[in-house]
């Protein structure tokens, strides 16, 4: 596992739509059908990351916290599961539900999705506002595994309570860090 900075998509940007399975419930989910007229973030996720395993518990409060006010959250992973078996569909699924994700859980198996958004690590954080124009990307909060700072979620936090107020963003956005997407050969 190599550690790796996300890449920063231009802010602005318009999300790239996407149909991709749902590993929880077996459905085709369109990104159009799971967007919110409020924000949407959209996290680019593995099973197996220690830095994900790091946020899981918070991500999941966040998670139910900000849904709560009208936010959609959407998970993704796009690791190579044949080079990576533990980061399969079923695998995913199992790993959904026992950490307890309140939002889909989506397998970009053409890798497809992750290159439209410039992902490159997990975890990766997109938020887009109500016209599912980029607001934030970068990194859910300045904790990272064995650093000794709490997971605050603080980052991502303050640029969803911003774009629900019709607030701006602070331009200053750090990175996300983590493992490197597994790209396919």
């Amino acid at each position: 596992m190599s550690y790796t900075l996300s890449k920063m998509l231009p802010l602005g940007t318009q999300a790239p739509d996407f149909t991709l399975p749902d590993t929880v419930s077996g459905k085709e989910l369109n990104l159009t059908d799971l967007q919110s007229d409020k924000a949407t973030v959209i996290m680019f996720l593995c099973n197996h990351c220690p830095y994900v395993i790091h946020v899981n518990e918070a991500l999941v409060a966040l998670a139910n916290e900000y849904e709560a006010r009208g936010v959609k959250f959407i998970g993704i992973s796009s690791n190579d599961a044949e080079n990576y078996p533990q980061d399969g569909p079923e695998l995913m699924k199992e790993h959904a539900e026992k950490v307890g994700y309140p939002f889909p859980y989506l397998y970009d198996e053409s890798q497809a999705v992750a290159k439209a958004y410039d992902a490159a690590c997990t975890p990766d954080f997109y938020v887009f506002n109500q016209e599912m124009r980029l607001v934030y990307r970068g990194q859910l909060d300045g904790s990272r595994p064995n650093s000794g700072n709490p997971v605050t979620g603080e980052d991502l936090r303050n640029a969803l309570d911003a774009v629900l107020v019709g607030r701006p963003i602070a331009s200053l956005q750090r990175p996300s860090g983590g493992c490197n997407i597994k790209w396919k050969s």
